[in-house]
């Protein structure tokens, strides 16, 4: 072809190649990437490095069959090389950046312990506020509650055991601690 190319022109190369070459093509891609739809991506990209040098495929120096294995065999190492790449940055990240947990299971467990906070006493629910919430010591959550020490420390350990309940109710046997949400259960 001369150095104009026409659009006809190369959407028939690019069928020549296909048909010629192809099967071969899509046999050395699928035996280096053992994937068929990576297998499909590598020739597509084969075929349109071919149509970006029509002249490797027009002078025939050399084999066109051979060329495009080469650029099959280079795409695919590439590739390979990038998820390497891609694997070690993930390795050197900050943990907090790999071990980044679904902002969907934070809402769901913030909705299952809300519940069931809801469902303690207003005494019990005081009581962890003060001690849990807003950090305080069992003195200064007494003092801030107007109820002794001793009263403070009951509440705790009964508010916490009734969680505990809610909890142990909801998980389901043989599975990992995961709640399951449940509108029969009475208050306490």
């Amino acid at each position: 072809m001369s150095g104009c190319r026409s659009e006809t022109a190369d959407e028939s190369m690019v069928r020549e190649v296909l048909h010629e070459h192809g099967r071969a093509m899509m046999g050395y891609a699928l035996e280096l990437t053992r994937n068929r739809a990576a297998a499909e991506d590598v020739v597509q990209e084969a075929l349109v490095r071919a149509w970006q040098h029509p002249d490797v495929l027009e002078n025939g120096n050399g084999s066109v069959r051979g060329w495009l294995l080469t650029v099959i065999r280079h795409l695919v190492i590439d590739q390979a090389r990038t998820r390497n790449a891609r694997a070690l940055e993930a390795l050197n990240a900050p943990a907090e950046a790999v071990m980044a947990t679904d902002h969907a299971e934070q809402v769901v467990d913030a909705m299952v312990v809300s519940d069931w906070l809801s469902r303690l006493s207003v005494e019990h629910r005081a009581v962890l506020e003060q001690t849990y919430l807003r950090d305080r010591t069992v003195t200064a959550a007494a003092e801030a509650l107007g109820v002794p020490p001793g009263t403070v420390k009951s509440r705790t350990y009964y508010a916490l055991r009734a969680l505990r309940d809610m909890h142990a109710r909801a998980v389901r046997p043989g599975e990992p601690d995961r709640p399951r949400i449940s509108v029969d259960d009475p208050p306490i």
